[in-house]
């Protein structure tokens, strides 16, 4: 895809990718193949995106490794507590690598229940950008960015591209568009499609919940990641505030699916890894050795490509398809465009604005 070739680690090349890629904590464990677990479970979200970790991460390590790895497609929202409650118990947690939202990784973060990755070599040399705002060392890492766009069916703007997302209240979209089942990613947008500011944010969101009244009237579908493809796809939307990845996977399906960034712009976050506490000592290794693969340069280059997302090791140039696009930030002033709300506000109130979307949509 996009012009990258596919990285498949020969046997000759293993010890150099057990110096790199892997980095050096590896060199022991890999003379040690007696300790190798039988497979690693990494927790991951469908479609598009455990394809991208499939194809970027999961089988280069395995090649690399000869350590299995399995995708837990359980919602991260569902997984949390059964991790919790491992930890809490001394029990062995369900899975050894989490791909998480890193406002969910930060509240794990803080609840302690994460290993601390900070011996990982590969860190040295990423984009600040990998290094999580709020707290000591690492205990997870953000592995890349991503924008919530939005996405829009062609046939549909023949004018162009929507320029505000007040566009979601046209009654001629009802039935017809799209939002997360919780509002993630577009909470703080309303805001100021609503008339307030980004200085409003999070002490006033009454302009974001007004809006969210209007937007009812047009009875919007709440869904997950996988549903947003599915719905283009089938012709069952025009507009949708989705990261820019669903948009994409839809495109490269054929479908006349655009994305764009409205004046009132877009949240930018970032997604990371990380291992829950109460591993057996070799799978706790074998953990940190496939976190620490994921941000080697090929993984990174390969795995972000698919997504079409921007990684955190640097000097990675954009899939061809995304160059210059603005859902692809690169720079300090792609990143000026976009709407960032620190991981520490959106610990405190994101479960707020989760309750209050809920009440509204779905009260």
């Amino acid at each position: 895809m996009s012009g990258f070739t596919e990285f498949k680690p020969s046997r000759r090349t293993l010890l150099k990718t057990g110096a790199t890629a892997l980095g050096a904590l590896s060199m022991p464990a890999l003379v040690r193949a007696q300790d190798k677990p039988g497979e690693i479970i990494v927790r991951a979200w469908g479609g598009a995106w455990g394809d991208a970790l499939k194809a970027g991460v999961a089988d280069p390590f395995t090649e690399a490794t000869g350590v299995k790895v399995r995708l837990d497609f359980t919602e991260d929202n569902e997984i949390k507590p059964k991790i919790w409650a491992a930890v809490d118990q001394g029990r062995a947690p369900p899975i050894h690598v989490n791909w998480d939202t890193t406002t969910n990784a930060t509240i794990s973060a803080l609840r302690g229940v994460t290993v601390d990755l900070s011996d990982l070599p590969n860190l040295k040399g990423l984009l600040p950008l990998s290094k999580p705002t709020g707290l000591e060392g690492y205990p997870l890492v953000n592995t890349y960015a991503y924008v919530y766009v939005c996405a829009y069916r062609a046939e549909a703007f023949p004018d162009g591209p929507p320029e505000s997302w007040r566009v979601l209240l046209d009654k001629k979209y009802d039935g017809r568009i799209a939002l997360y089942d919780d509002g993630i990613g577009f909470n703080p947008i309303a805001v100021i499609a609503g008339g307030g500011t980004f200085e409003d944010i999070p002490d006033n969101m009454e302009p974001g919940y007004a809006f969210y009244e209007e937007l009812k009237q047009n009875n919007p579908l709440l869904g997950e990641d996988a549903d947003f493809t599915t719905w283009f796809q089938n012709g069952e939307i025009d507009l949708a505030c989705t990261i820019s990845v669903n948009a994409r996977a839809a495109q490269q399906q054929g479908i006349d699916v655009k994305w764009t960034v409205p004046k009132e712009g877009c949240k930018v976050d970032t997604d990371g890894l990380w291992i829950p506490k109460g591993l057996p000592a070799n799978e706790e290794f074998w953990a940190k050795e496939f976190i620490n693969f994921a941000l080697s340069k090929d993984a990174q280059q390969k795995w972000c490509s698919l997504l079409g997302l921007p990684p955190v090791y640097p000097g990675i140039e954009p899939p061809a398809d995304l160059v210059g696009d603005p859902s692809y930030p690169t720079k300090p002033e792609d990143f000026a465009k976009l709407v960032s709300v620190p991981s520490p506000v959106l610990v405190e109130n994101q479960p707020i604005w989760f309750g209050k979307f809920a009440e509204i949509f779905q009260g």
